[in-house]
């Protein structure tokens, strides 16, 4: 049977390296060459919440649904779909023309099953999950979600935009293990990755698919139609910040992902080079906490640890500018609907005799915290600094571990104790369209069996969450999470360290780059 299933799996991989050779861009294509924020080493969107591999999974998926400028989700693949009067049945047609890479035809089932991988491990996902009864295939192009009792976030769910996107895969795919990475890269999306140009640590390639049918729409944020207008795009690896400035000023690359804060001066002095904020309702700078291991495994010493964060330190470090950051006691972000700021200082101003108070009455025996710092991601690098010099003023010891992002990316999932390969804490950030509810929030979730890294346990607060999904009432929901945000720090699951806002950078050739949470390639033209 495994004999079978390497046989299958080759036969793909032959036919997509066919159909990629059949459509590899000639020597004279147009290539756009952008630098991302980050290597890519896992290329599996649904095993790790990664952001460069999310992004390329925008490079060779589709999804569903997509979010659009305005923040409304729109039907993507989806052709039409429907609710039932009572709310429970719900039916989705697929639009014509869709085909997977290797040329067969994405089908319902694949839908169904690429639903059920992303479910298993995103936390709207899981949630949603909590009230389908049946997802099932009726034919070729159209299935069904059968609800348990109604539910008000089915398309905000599957048109969730960023980490974990459901992506829709071949159902032969979708059916891996969601906690086993893929081996596949056969999508149905605007560019096909081109395995046998891709040398990780090096570059990533991708070529237009030349049988994807946009929709007909103008391209609008994630939504609209994907019209790829170059014919290949390399995500080039340059881990050094100025190395990539200076390529963009001499056009040896066409795009930079985010520009670190300090350098966007330079930039602004070439006319040839522009600056794109891409993304304008920002991000979230994050400190997640391992709740099964010591020391914060005890909540009093979790408390301490809060109660010495003071987010104005980080955000200098990192942004610097104050052009570019914003303190915000809101784990749902300042100025939407949800974002309620915490009442007192606590975030803000730190009480480092409180912080050592809480750790004597902890018994605090010096366990140092093993603090994950990554050294590849500009934007995070001064993070770990700051936090080991503040927790150090609390009364906290602190092993600071440094190593590239895609290290921390394959360590955060690892449980073992600190002392033996784990971790005790780690920074990572969160686009704001991520974290606007406490469904949408993967770092709000509390069931240690569906929990993003960190893997908190408080039944309360999974029942606050499950009270958010049911309610329909805007002023309720509001009220809700706050209660959902209130029992976030009286249990310190995590913190959030303020907001911050970085632009792209592209030479002044390059038109089209959409206004979006995420970085997408399809819209751009190179002239």
């Amino acid at each position: 049977m495994h004999v079978m299933r390497r046989l299958r799996q080759a036969a793909a991989c032959l036919a997509l390296s066919t159909a990629a050779a059949a459509v590899a861009a000639p020597a004279s294509a147009q290539t756009l060459k952008m630098v991302a924020h980050s290597d890519l080493k896992v290329l599996d969107p649904i095993w790790t919440t990664a952001f460069i591999t999310r992004n390329h999974g925008y490079m060779i998926y589709d999804t569903l649904f997509a979010q659009d400028a305005d923040s409304r989700i729109q039907p993507q693949m989806v052709d039409k779909y429907e609710a039932s009067a009572d709310k429970l049945t719900w039916t989705f047609t697929l639009r014509d023309g869709l085909e997977w890479h290797d040329g067969k035809p994405v089908t319902a089932e694949d839908c169904v099953a690429s639903i059920k991988r992303w479910a298993a491990r995103d936390a709207m996902g899981q949630k949603m999950m909590e009230f389908v009864a049946e997802m099932k295939a009726v034919n070729d192009k159209t299935f069904t979600i059968a609800l348990k009792e109604p539910y008000g976030l089915v398309i905000d769910s599957l048109g969730k935009p960023s980490s974990n996107v459901p992506f829709m895969m071949p159902k032969r795919i979708a059916d891996t293990d969601p906690f086993k990475a893929i081996d596949s890269q056969i999508g149905s999306g605007p560019f096909i990755y081109i395995n046998a140009e891709s040398k990780p640590g090096e570059k990533h390639v991708y070529v237009k698919n030349p049988k994807y049918k946009p929709r007909a729409e103008p391209a609008s944020g994630l939504a609209g139609g994907k019209v790829a207008k170059v014919d290949r795009v390399e995500f080039v690896e340059m881990p050094d910040p100025t190395q990539q400035v200076n390529a963009l000023i001499a056009g040896e690359i066409d795009m930079i992902e985010n520009v670190p804060h300090d350098l966007i001066p330079l930039l602004k002095k070439d006319r040839n080079v522009q600056t794109v904020n891409w993304n304008p309702l920002g991000q979230q700078f994050i400190l997640r906490f391992n709740h099964l291991t010591k020391p914060f495994d005890n909540l009093k010493i979790r408390q301490a640890a809060m109660y010495a964060m003071r987010q104005e330190d980080f955000l200098k470090a990192t942004v610097g500018e104050p052009e570019f950051y914003k303190v915000c006691s809101a784990a749902f972000v300042c100025g939407t609907p949800n974002g309620v700021e915490i009442q007192g200082d606590l975030l803000k101003k730190p009480d480092f005799e409180k912080s050592k108070a809480l750790l004597k009455e902890a018994g605090y025996d010096g366990t140092p915290v093993v603090l994950m710092q990554s050294t590849t991601l500009p934007v995070l690098t001064n993070m770990a600094p700051v936090t080991k010099a503040l927790l150090e003023q609390g009364g906290f010891k602190v092993d600071m571990q440094s190593m590239d992002w895609q290290t921390v990316v394959s360590r955060r999932a690892r449980k073992d104790p600190a002392d033996k390969g784990g971790w005790s804490a780690f920074h990572t950030y969160a686009i704001a369209v991520d974290i606007l509810n406490p469904i949408s929030a993967n770092w709000m979730v509390a069931d240690p069996a569906k929990a993003w890294f960190g893997w908190p346990n408080d039944p309360e607060m999974e029942k606050l969450r499950d009270a958010y999904s049911r309610e329909t009432d805007p002023a309720k929901s509001k009220a809700l999470a706050l209660a959902v945000q209130n029992r976030a720090v009286d249990q310190a699951q995590y913190a959030w360290l303020g907001m911050w806002f970085g632009p792209g950078a592209a030479r002044a050739s390059i038109t089209g780059w959409l206004k979006a949470p995420v970085v997408v390639h399809w819209n751009i033209e190179k002239k």
